[in-house]
């Protein structure tokens, strides 16, 4: 883009009539700074199969109230263009503990009911999880929830959910983009007053009654009634988490439960955290000091939408010392509960399914084979486990069960379509008071699975890169061979973009059944795997590596010389 199309893009939106007051003395202070000016408008935020996630500020490159208008208006034109009934065409909107995150939702909201769309608004903060079965709930058309997880508190996001309350996927998403590119930021935004949407009946409040609804399912997820005391520590690290996780585990008969409260308000600013994500120990600091104290059975932490949960386990072995758990640990452990619960009732159906990303770990699919039970996995990303579940139940061939991904994403139940940590924490925690009743912590049981399945070990290393262009020369070296590894062979590569595998002792070569993606997968004869692909937004490249073994410590070694192998490649 020149220069002369920036300051066009400058302009425009500096002299619109309908600009926010303190967005335009915003602009104002840019005036003689080219840098500042191609940051804010230089490109614009792409809505893709995550919706759109940027820092707070003025700008098409940024997050604000002109933006999620303008999305909005899209979702609005694609849905009055494909729901026939005009009585079907209803929104959830749901919203986090960001700054603006309230107004961004309400923003939306008047978008949609100018647009003659009613939407239901949630009158104060919920978990992501709830709007997918709010969404389902209310029999609505589609969904958005305003949130960018855990990602730094400058910035803000804008999702949107299909009418079965699952994330958006293609075809529905590349349809809403191309309805949102259609839309001028300003002169094509339809909106009306709260006042006059509230009238025409076509916004509507919701709380507590879905609140009800909501919380009485997941109770009916139970699988077990243990007694005795589990001491557990719970910290919402200042997001949603803290609406709903305190009542369902203050209410269990076998829990006495502790709250981190300095972090229990909801606070936009995330000011006693580094960052907001339970896959962090140091998310974990201030809920550790309060389980040292009161000497906690259970550590739980969830990140700011609440869809994600995180936890620790007191090592009874150490010296008053706590161990974090993986997200693929968390996933075994609680679909062996699961499994194992279901099959002492005789409720475990034939045609179960527990379904994982293709880079989550192997040990949860060595527990589903010991019962039985079927493994499927899709591409990176709750959307396709969703969509999963949506297949399961259109053609009624499989139960769906479980489903998991490393980055600490739980999902049992249909009743949501997305990654649910508050049903995770009520189950986790149950689980573990479960366990705690026959004299057992998490630690002791994962230690028992991994005697039974084998000790698997994996690890996630982000490479920091200059752009993204720099990621595409390590794809083609890794595209051209795989890394030697001392001892071990080659055995399998998968390239899913080209959406092919191959068997490298025979050169056979065979079909990936996955929707196209810029992943390069090999697998070692032994089992070991490693897997490559590109952040989808941020200069990084994010390989995931997984090995196992007979033994802790030989697992650790093996991992370590597939990463130093992995490492070796020089991009291209």
């Amino acid at each position: 883009m020149t220069e002369i199309d920036l300051e066009q893009r400058y302009q425009e939106w500096l002299n619109s009539e309908s600009l926010d007051p303190d967005m335009r003395r915003e602009l104002e202070k840019m005036k003689g700074d080219p840098a500042a000016i191609r940051s804010c408008f230089g490109a614009e935020l792409q809505f893709g199969t995550g919706g759109m996630r940027g820092i707070i500020g003025p700008g098409l490159n940024r997050m604000n109230l002109y933006v999620v208008r303008r999305a909005t208006q899209g979702l609005a034109d694609y849905l009055n263009k494909t729901v026939k009934e005009a009585a079907a065409r209803k929104v959830a909107i749901a919203y986090d503990t960001r700054r603006f995150s309230r107004e961004f939702a309400l923003e939306a909201a008047l978008v949609l009911a100018a647009n003659g769309v009613k939407a239901y608004l949630f009158d104060g903060e919920r978990p992501t999880p709830q709007l997918s079965f709010t969404i389902r709930a209310l029999g609505c058309a589609a969904g958005i929830v305003v949130t960018a997880s855990h990602n730094p508190p400058q910035y803000n996001g804008y999702k949107v959910y299909g009418p079965d309350g699952g994330q958006a996927v293609s075809p529905l998403v590349d349809e809403l983009s191309e309805s949102i590119r259609a839309v001028h930021i300003f002169r094509d935004v339809k909106c009306i007053s709260r006042e006059e949407a509230l009238a025409k009946g076509l916004l509507e409040m919701i709380g507590q009654e879905m609140d009800t609804l909501y919380l009485d399912r997941i109770r009916g997820l139970s699988l077990t009634r243990p007694r005795g005391e589990l001491k557990v520590v719970y910290t919402p690290l200042h997001g949603t988490g803290a609406v709903h996780i305190p009542q369902l585990l203050g209410e269990m008969e076998a829990v006495r439960l502790f709250l981190v409260e300095e972090q229990m308000a909801g606070d936009p600013n995330f000011s006693t955290v580094k960052l907001p994500n339970p896959e962090e120990r140091e998310s974990f600091e201030l809920a550790l000091e309060l389980a040292r104290r009161v000497d906690a059975d259970l550590v739980l932490a969830t990140d700011p939408d609440g869809d994600r949960v995180g936890c620790a386990v007191k090592d009874d072995a150490g010296e008053g010392g706590y161990t974090l758990l993986s997200g693929n640990e968390i996933g075994a452990l609680l679909l062996d509960y699961l499994l194992g619960r279901l099959k002492e009732r005789g409720e475990l159906p034939e045609r179960g399914v527990m379904v994982k990303t293709i880079v989550t770990g192997e040990l949860g699919k060595k527990v589903a084979e010991a019962y039985g039970v079927e493994t499927m996995e899709t591409l990176t990303g709750f959307k396709y486990i969703g969509e999963k579940i949506k297949e399961f139940e259109e053609k009624g061939d499989r139960a769906f069960l479980f489903g998991y991904e490393e980055s600490y994403g739980y999902l049992t139940g249909t009743f949501v379509r997305d990654k649910d940590a508050v049903i995770a924490s009520y189950l986790l925690t149950e689980m573990a008071a479960y366990y705690r009743e026959r004299g057992q912590n998490l630690l002791q049981v994962l230690e028992e699975l991994s005697r039974r399945h084998g000790y698997y070990r994996e690890d996630l290393v982000s490479m920091e890169l200059s752009d993204l262009a720099e990621a595409e020369g390590y794809m083609q070296a890794y595209e051209h061979q795989a890394p030697p590894v001392e001892g071990l062979e080659a055995v399998e590569k998968r390239d899913y973009y080209l959406q092919k595998r191959w068997d490298l002792r025979t050169g056979e070569e065979g079909p990936v059944d996955l929707p196209r993606s810029r992943v390069i997968y090999y697998r070692y004869q032994d089992g070991s795997w490693f897997c490559v692909r590109p952040s989808g937004t941020e200069p990084k490249l994010k390989i995931y590596l997984a090995v196992n073994a007979p033994s802790r410590e030989e697992a650790r070694r093996k991992l370590e010389r597939l990463k130093k192998a992995v490492f070796q490649v020089k991009k291209r």
